[in-house]
């Protein structure tokens, strides 16, 4: 006969240790918890009735020490013994036993501090806004250096303009990338910032050189279509945006729930309204875009298609997932690129059947169909995944 376990939770106290003794607050150990496989139907046998409840006995099970900082203050997670520093996220908490023989001087400087902690954070939020809104201004003054330059010279003077200004715009799409909402705890491989930039190259070329090569064949570069690479790039900013707000929207969610299925079922229908918000607002910049003097448009659906990949691509990039957003991005340049190479590949002798379903198509329902289509399907996939993975609350834990 064998003897049953007097306690289940400190076996499970002493398996995941480390993760309790590391958390800021009992959510955190949910979320840790759901990420290594215990759900609301596996806590029964540890006498709780969801994740939640048996979370915070672990966080209360587990000793802390609350040291006093010089400044008189208390942070939790400071550990002497282990080395470890404080969560900067988390404010100071007045420390009675540290403060009290400095009550006078502590609240001054409590107080100049929070005055320099706000100033930093409305700079540091200024600096984020105007990285998100560097794309659209370097994107809008290529475009208008662009146009002067084709109005008087041809040639090399136009191709150095265009690869200076490709080179301008993709340093303020990494730059936007790399701080605010949209950045992603890993940097993304050089694959999938090729992948991208493919993407857009075809936005900008693909339509007219695919209408060339299904008819007498390509004669010379087609005009880049201006209006979609412009609204591409003012729509960083609205991503930067919608991925703050489903960040603190599904935290705040986290925070008030108390079983994983609860969660679950408020966080899936916030991902759907977040992503028709930023389809709402790149259609609007992309139809806007055409109205700007000097541009020259270009198919509206595949441009919007486009941003919601690379949207989805980098919402599942900032929150660990970035393997999901780079084999999309990749199957869907390979993909339009595939479409070229089919109709260059029916040019040669017995090879005319090879063309035949990409011309059709563009002959039934012009060149855009081709790359939306294209785009609509990896961005539906991507959507459902990130419905599955986002919904987790362990990829809204503290990163």
């Amino acid at each position: 006969m064998r003897r049953a376990t007097g306690d289940p939770v400190k076996v499970l106290l002493h398996r995941h240790r480390e993760l309790c003794e590391r958390a800021a607050d009992p959510l955190e150990i949910a979320a840790g918890l759901e990420a290594c496989g215990v759900t609301d139907r596996a806590v029964a046998r540890y006498r709780h009735r969801d994740v939640f409840s048996l979370a915070e006995e672990l966080y209360a099970r587990v000793p802390r020490d609350l040291s006093c900082t010089p400044d008189g203050a208390r942070r939790p997670g400071g550990d002497r013994a282990t080395g470890s520093e404080p969560d900067a996220d988390l404010a100071p908490v007045p420390g009675p036993a540290c403060a009290a023989p400095h009550a006078g001087g502590t609240a001054w400087h409590a107080g100049g501090t929070a005055c320099g902690a706000g100033r930093g954070s409305l700079r540091r939020r200024g600096g984020r806004a105007l990285a998100a809104l560097l794309p659209a201004a370097v994107c809008a003054a290529v475009c208008a250096a662009a146009l002067a330059v084709h109005a008087r010279a041809t040639g090399p003077l136009l191709i150095a303009v265009t690869a200076a200004g490709a080179a301008g715009l993709a340093a303020a799409l990494v730059l936007a990338v790399r701080s605010g909402p949209l950045r992603a705890p890993r940097r993304a491989p050089l694959t999938t910032w090729a992948a991208t930039l493919l993407l857009v190259l075809y936005a900008a070329y693909g339509d007219g050189l695919l209408d060339q090569l299904a008819g007498t064949g390509p004669v010379e570069p087609p005009p880049p279509a201006t209006a979609p690479l412009l609204g591409l790039a003012a729509a960083v900013a609205p991503a930067a945006l919608c991925a703050r707000l489903f960040a603190v929207r599904a935290r705040r969610r986290l925070a008030v729930s108390r079983a994983l299925d609860d969660f679950t079922a408020g966080v899936r229908p916030l991902l759907l309204a977040v992503v028709a918000l930023q389809l709402v607002a790149l259609t609007g910049l992309l139809a806007a875009a055409r109205l700007v003097p000097g541009t020259r448009p270009g198919a509206l659906a595949p441009a919007v298609a486009l941003g919601a990949l690379l949207f989805l691509a980098r919402l599942l990039a900032v929150y660990g997932f970035p393997r999901a957003g780079s084999i999309a991005l990749g199957g869907a340049a390979a993909a339009q690129a595939l479409a070229c190479l089919s109709l260059l590949a029916g040019r040669l002798p017995g090879c005319d059947a090879a063309a035949v379903p990409v011309r059709r198509a563009v002959e039934s329902w012009g060149a855009a169909a081709v790359p939306g289509a294209v785009c609509t399907a990896a961005a539906l996939v991507l959507l459902g995944y990130a419905c599955a993975v986002l919904a987790r609350a362990s990829a809204h834990a503290r990163r």
